[in-house]
């Protein structure tokens, strides 16, 4: 998937910068308020910002949705719509397919137009509907108040002062957003329980019986919600890449701890395979080394390239970004070249990937998705998003201590990684609890470092209607990843579109082979 959405698909945000079994009692939702009858929805042009979705001749509109579904009659907020009619070229529409790019905190209101290519004649048969969630894209939107500007990185630094840098952050992060407008009255009803309710409401707003769903990521966590609160509104579901739904947010990133690392010795055979070109060592041990020398030189030397200090917990974003997916495996060698040098004080000019990187954390749509990871990270009362702990030293304690098995990426997923210690308006709503019969496929790669391969097989005992397709793979999101440059899956990729087509399941689980990956 393209960089930014690797972004707020794979990690959220970091402080640096789901006609079944009914639904449980704890998952059973306030009554829902959809569009006034007599009130049609009126389609309109879409703004001159969605170029993609006027060039493809889309129409958009807004949903008025409750603010807080357990008042009905109270105030409202609107949920941003897009739609592209089906042709009905390849037989009988079948009804509306909507899509969520994951996070959280990912605007979607273009998200299934991107992913027409890969849905094929299955296209024709769906009104393709883009929304973007509460509160974030041309949704009602919550805004916090401008930061104050933040002084750049010294010339030496500690691990603790850099732990202490993030905790001052993440407390004025929650001060500026909760003190600012209106969110104290808002940000209450940020939740994932929320956005599967604002999905419903534009089924009932659209005048359709069920919904057909794709989700990636959280988004494939969020489809897992909807099929727990709305099971006989759910028609095609496809969750793609999700977690253990008995697990918090915070305990699913400090999971991706061992997968890295495991990432990062098949890199580092990699990397040493190419010795020639990197020069970052003739064998997987030497380069490892060559990185955690790099890391802990940083965690006293903050490495300087182009006049930019970047501290060790930013190097370890870096390489979590590349890490995720093999194809990266050249840029992350040449990042890391890149990086080595600039630490021994020799002038360099930054690779491709490595000018990338750096524009990308610089920049504003990363800075937007921070906010909108924060507002669901913070809003759940537990998974998808939720459950982070309240006391700065508990993340302290689990960095250091994770230094010993997971010395690249465990100070990083186990850091405080949203600024949810010193939020206050947290959702008073329970975890909603998975359990049903609706019939969804589920997509996970096995080498999966981001939400990795043994919270889907959760997921899955507790989706009993799924099936679920491993492709043997390590990457992060599974259909469609041609369209961002990646390898495709072609199995994954027919599994998904006969699926929408004809409603059919695979009679049983389905392993991708590599023999059956595309190279």
């Amino acid at each position: 998937m393209r960089v930014i959405r690797l972004v707020t698909a794979g990690l959220g945000l970091t402080c640096l910068l789901a006609g079944g079994m009914p639904a449980s009692a704890s998952s059973a939702p306030p009554r829902a308020s959809a569009e006034p009858a007599g009130h049609p929805v009126v389609w309109g042009p879409c703004s001159a910002q969605q170029t993609e979705l006027r060039a493809a001749g889309a129409r958009c509109t807004k949903v008025t949705v409750p603010l807080d579904y357990a008042d009905p009659g109270g105030p409202t907020i609107e949920i941003a719509v897009s739609r592209i009619a089906a042709s009905g070229a390849h037989g009988k529409r079948r009804g509306i397919l909507l899509s969520n790019p994951g996070g959280p905190g990912g605007p979607g209101l273009a998200n299934t137009l991107y992913l027409r290519p890969a849905l094929k004649d299955a296209a024709d048969r769906y009104d393709l509907i883009g929304f973007d969630p509460r509160f974030l894209g041309e949704s009602t939107p919550v805004a916090c108040a401008p930061a104050a500007p933040a002084p750049p990185p010294g010339p030496t630094t500690t691990r603790r002062a850099e732990f202490d840098r993030a905790v001052r952050d993440a407390r004025d992060t929650a001060r500026r957003c909760q003190e600012h407008g209106d969110n104290a009255r808002l940000l209450p009803h940020a939740t994932s329980r929320n956005v599967a309710r604002d999905m419903d409401a534009i089924r009932a707003a659209l005048g359709e019986r069920r919904l057909s769903y794709y989700g990636v990521s959280y988004g494939a966590d969020l489809g897992a919600v909807y099929t727990q609160m709305f099971p006989r509104r759910s028609d095609r579901i496809v969750l793609d890449s999700s977690t253990d739904p008995a697990a918090t947010q915070y305990q699913l990133f400090q999971r991706a701890g061992l997968p890295l690392e495991e990432a990062l010795d098949a890199w580092a055979g990699w990397a040493a395979r190419h010795d020639g070109t990197y020069q970052l060592g003739s064998t997987p041990a030497r380069v490892r080394a060559r990185v955690q020398e790099l890391l802990d030189g940083a965690e006293l030397r903050p490495v300087v390239v182009s006049g930019v200090r970047l501290t060790a917990p930013v190097l370890r974003l870096v390489l979590r970004q590349f890490i995720q997916h093999e194809e990266h495996d050249p840029a992350l060698a040449s990042t890391v070249h890149d990086l080595v040098e600039a630490a021994a004080g020799r002038p360099v000019e930054p690779g491709p990937a490595l000018a990338s990187m750096l524009e990308l954390l610089s920049s504003p749509e990363l800075a937007d998705s921070m906010l909108g990871g924060a507002v669901y990270m913070c809003g759940d009362s537990g998974w998808p998003a939720g459950g982070w702990p309240k006391d700065p030293e508990t993340y302290w304690r689990n960095m250091e201590s994770s230094r010993v098995s997971q010395p690249v990426f465990g100070p990083l997923v186990n850091g405080m990684t949203a600024p949810c210690a010193f939020w206050t308006s947290t959702s008073r709503e329970p975890a909603p609890v998975i359990g049903n019969r609706v019939p969804a496929l589920m997509l996970q790669a096995r080498r999966d470092n981001n939400v990795p391969y043994e919270g889907a097989l959760a997921l899955h005992r507790r989706l009993t209607g799924s099936r679920l397709l491993t492709a043997d793979i390590r990457a992060h999101g599974v259909f469609g990843r041609g369209l961002d440059g990646l390898t495709p899956v072609p199995c994954a990729d027919r599994a998904v579109v006969d699926y929408l087509r004809t409603g059919t399941l695979p009679a049983a689980d389905v392993t991708c082979r590599r023999t059956e990956v595309v190279r």
